[in-house]
This record gives structure tokens, sequence and C-alpha cells, in this order.
């Protein structure tokens, strides 16, 4: 699957213009037999360097999901990430901040649940919410108790920054971020939406509020437009993923996350001579145990 190597990847300095990237593209995949032998290839790989990861204990990974209602983000997670040792991955959902979330930044939240080195964190919806979701409805910052300061574009511009220097930072201490926009579109939304509303086994995902979401689309297309331009960086890219195909979709997120990771060219960690004699000695203690 390298052939769309950097293809998804937003251009660090230019502007972004969503509706001249794809929704959809060519399958990577043959058949539903093929999409599952890809699939199932990309994850034991992953499964692997996610062992690397943990031994060799000097990077984190924080892989973090952005997109409109039925995008994909859950069965995105669920079956790129399903292979991985459960002790080395933790997921986090943020949804609506809690009275306590709302008295400190709009990072606090996400500090507590960063990866330590060894280990990687999903962050399905994030700190981005913060300049998408309140920038669509600025009303929510009368909750935010925020200081005097200037509102409208000089806020969002502020937010930007911050957001990039807090990146930048976790970089620069071995946190590997890698941002997805999963890109779907609105009429693949709306099939969604009715397919929610058909089945009832997904009845429950689906509520009048989606639908006075998918009315300001456009206002959130140029939200995620001008965040994507202003924090898509060399250390922590942004990939604008094709989502009207999911498993299209997972596959390119799964080598993504997999050409990214040895990149980081991880490796065990190796012994020094007076570490390796003892384990010989070791050694020879349980043979003859």
């Amino acid at each position: 699957m390298s052939e769309h190597k950097h293809r998804f990847r937003a251009p660090h300095g230019e502007r972004v213009r969503l509706a001249k990237w794809p929704t959809q593209t060519a399958p990577l995949y043959k058949s539903d037999r093929d999409y599952e032998r890809r699939l199932r290839g990309a994850v034991e790989e992953l499964s692997e360097l996610q062992n690397t990861l943990y031994a060799s204990n000097r990077y984190a990974i924080l892989l973090i999901f952005q997109a409109m209602d039925a995008a994909g983000k859950d069965g995105t997670i669920k079956h790129v990430l399903s292979g991985i040792n459960p002790q080395g991955i933790d997921v986090y959902s943020f949804k609506r901040p809690s009275a306590m979330e709302l008295e400190h930044d709009f990072f606090w939240r996400t500090y507590q649940c960063l990866p330590e080195r060894g280990r990687i964190a999903v962050f399905n919806r994030s700190y981005y919410e913060e300049v998408l979701v309140v920038r669509v409805h600025p009303e929510i910052l009368a909750n935010e108790s925020l200081p005097d300061q200037p509102r409208g574009p000089v806020l969002w511009k502020q937010r930007y920054r911050s957001i990039v220097h807090h990146e930048h930072h976790l970089a620069r201490n071995g946190t590997r971020i890698l941002k997805f926009f999963l890109h779907v579109s609105k009429e693949e939304q709306r099939k969604r939406f009715l397919a929610r509303i058909d089945d009832p086994s997904k009845n429950w995902k689906f509520n009048a509020a989606d639908l006075e979401e998918r009315k300001l689309w456009k206002d959130y297309m140029r939200a995620y437009e001008e965040c994507i331009t202003a924090t898509s960086t060399k250390e922590a890219p942004w990939y604008l993923v094709p989502a009207d195909d999911k498993e299209n979709a997972r596959l390119i997120v799964a080598d993504t996350i997999v050409r990214e990771m040895r990149a980081l060219k991880l490796r065990f960690p190796e012994l020094d001579p007076a570490k390796l004699r003892e384990l010989q000695v070791l050694r020879k203690k349980l043979e003859n145990d």
C-alpha cells in the first residue's frame, strides 16, 4: 500500500481547500477477501511495532481522530487497532466538557491522557474541538469563564498557535503525533444517517441534534479548513483520509500508522556485555534447577 505514501498528508504551510480533497478514491483492495487480508497484515505489523515501541521505551504515539458525524471514527479505531496488546494502548473519547474541565484551560483534560513512552494513545475527538465545535458555536465560550480578551479571528489564531506550540513540545520530548481527518461527503453522511434510522441496532446513534449540526456543514468545513491549514506541521501532520468508503479509509489509516512507526527505526534494547554474561549465569542456574 506504499503507493499512496504522503498522498493524503495536508501540505505544511499551504492553504487547505477541502472541496479539492477527495472523499473517495480508487480502492486499495480488490475484493472483500483482499480487504480482510490487507487489513490483517497491517494490524499484525502494527502489533509487532507496538511491542518494539514498548520495549524500547523512547517514544510515545498519539493518534488524533476528528471528523463530522457518521464519518467512521469509531469503526476505524476499532478495526485498525484491534490487534494491539490492550496493555500498550489507551483510547479516549472526549465529549462535552464537564463543569470541572471548563474551569481549566482547554488542554487540561487531554494533558492527563497523553501517552507514556512506550505506549499508544488514541484521542477520539480532542482539544481540536475548541477550534471546531466552539468556533461554529461561539456561544459555548460563555461557559469557559475566559478573562477579557479578543474574540473572533484573533481568538482562533491564538488557539492555533497554542496548539502548534503544544504539539511541538510533545514532539521534542518523544511523542509522535498523527492526526486524521476522516473526510466524508455530505451525501454519504445523509446515507449513513438514514441507515441509522432504518437499522434498529443503530437507532441509538441518531438524534435530532445530528440534523441541526448537519445544517451547519459549510461552517464546519470552513472551521476544518482553517484549523488544518494552521496546525498541519512536519512534527504533527494532518492526514485527510477519504472516508466515503469505510474499508478504504481503514486501510489508509492503518498503512499510515505503520509507515510512520517504521520511520522511528524502533529496536529492542541491546544489553551491555556484563548484562549478557549475567543472563548466561542465570540460564545455567535454570538448567540445573
